[in-house]
């Protein structure tokens, strides 16, 4: 199959790219700076991409977006959170409905779509709620592909957990603080918290590919939700750290602003289309998550 995929050098887009090379798919990737071979150059927000690009694609795969860490107090930080996710979003299903084939989008996006459902199992059919930064990026993510819905192109939304693997910005940032003896649960630690691994995003990503009967948006966590004090303590014992220091909600609110809720929020998700199509996760659990990223 020939895909085009736009954030393909960034950690999901470059593990992503790499298996599906080895699949013996043809990769064309879009950058921003000047192309070189396998790339094409595009300016989203600034200028429409041309229409036989994604012409000459099955699959476009959209896995851009800014870096979640920065400072959340910032309106410019804000700002980049919307444009890197929703411009190249609208941009590709822009050209995806203007064009014949129309081939398919699997579009990124995030759990924080569902907001807090506290106890409450959710799948892919559950309700949007609140208006927290991360959830309102969400809901303007997600609509930003109707142009290819509404022209008739399978559409896959990939509502992605905090993704773990060796490497990634969550696992390495939140190993540190363990390792420092700084880890602990956040408020109560009752609230659930998804998460996937790499090497599970990546193969369910890859088989939405060639996947003809699925479409709308993809749960991309692991199928045993787990709570954050669970996190906490599976974390801790795989460091051989203590875990002692509990955050109150009260800090976190003060400390991360209009991101404290990606802390304080509870989802409880479970990844019903990928069981339903026959998906196996080898990395179903929080240990098993973890012991990918710290066990030796």
């Amino acid at each position: 199959m020939r895909i085009l995929i736009a954030g393909g050098t960034g950690y999901l887009g470059t593990a992503l790219r790499g298996r599906l090379e080895r699949s013996g798919h043809e990769i064309t990737t879009l950058t921003r700076h000047e192309p070189g071979p396998g790339q094409i150059r595009w300016a989203p927000g600034h200028s429409p991409l041309g229409v036989e690009v994604v012409e000459n694609a099955d699959v476009v795969i959209n896995v851009t977006g800014s870096s979640l860490l920065g400072n959340p107090h910032s309106s410019a930080y804000a700002r980049q959170l919307f444009q890197s996710r929703v411009d190249t979003t609208r941009t590709l299903a822009d050209a995806i409905a203007r064009s014949e084939r129309r081939p398919a989008l699997l579009a990124g996006n995030g759990t924080s779509w569902y907001g807090d459902h506290g106890d409450e199992l959710v799948t892919e059919t559950g309700d949007s709620r609140g208006d927290a930064l991360l959830t309102r990026v969400t809901r303007e993510w997600q609509a930003a592909t109707e142009p290819a819905v509404d022209a008739g192109a399978r559409v896959c939304i990939l509502r992605t957990a905090p993704v773990f693997g060796r490497g990634s910005t969550v696992a390495t940032v939140l190993g540190r603080l363990f390792k420092l003896g700084l880890g602990g649960r956040v408020a109560s630690g009752r609230q659930y918290f998804p998460l996937v691994a790499i090497h599970d995003w990546v193969e369910a990503v890859a088989g939405l590919t060639t996947d003809d009967q699925t479409s709308g948006p993809v749960n991309l966590t692991i199928p045993e939700p787990t709570t954050n004090a669970e996190f906490t303590t599976t974390l801790a014992r795989l460091l051989h750290r203590p875990a002692v220091l509990p955050v109150p909600a009260p800090a976190v609110r003060l400390a991360a602003g209009p991101m404290a809720p990606e802390l304080l929020n509870s989802i409880r998700l479970r990844p019903e289309a990928l069981l339903r199509s026959g998906f196996e996760f080898r990395h179903s659990t929080v240990e098993a998550v973890l012991r990918s990223c710290f066990g030796h």
